[in-house]
């Protein structure tokens, strides 16, 4: 038996789990391998005797059924408009905690880029060029892979 062995069954034997990743998190925090590592952060306490005031609405600004008022600040680029909008307003009505309120929301995105693309296909004949021949290159693609079969 060699010195380095009997070395390692001796520290082994102090602390019998120290091959196991993360042992010793939940000890006294005095006796945490990472104490002297870890740091809290200080807490940030602001005091809202006076909020910052309410932003204007001046378009529609969907709420989370969550929550009883608007945040204090919003974005008003983009309002809802449009099929995609309405999915929007569908998926407000529901839950945060509903599985159904987020798969309407990553619908409506899906769905706002096509109603993008087809707004920048009216504005634009070049854009109605380069649109078209993407869908065209898209079903080459298309008919090539299903030929194969």
């Amino acid at each position: 038996m060699s010195t380095g062995s009997m070395e390692t069954d001796m520290e082994t034997s102090d602390r019998p789990h120290a091959h196991i990743p993360g042992w010793g998190s939940d000890l006294p925090r005095e006796n945490r391998p990472a104490v002297p590592m870890e740091r809290t952060p200080p807490r940030l306490d602001v005091p809202w005797s006076d909020p910052p005031p309410q932003q204007p609405m001046t378009v529609e600004v969907l709420k989370s059924v969550e929550r009883p008022d608007h945040s204090r600040t919003f974005g008003t680029r983009l309002p809802p408009k449009g099929l995609s909008g309405a999915i929007r307003r569908a998926a407000f009505r529901r839950s945060e905690n509903d599985i159904g309120h987020w798969l309407l929301l990553v619908a409506a995105d899906r769905i706002d880029v096509v109603e993008g693309l087809c707004e920048d296909a009216r504005r634009s004949p070049a854009k109605t060029a380069m649109v078209a021949a993407g869908i065209g290159a898209l079903g080459l693609v298309a008919w090539g892979l299903l030929r194969r079969r």
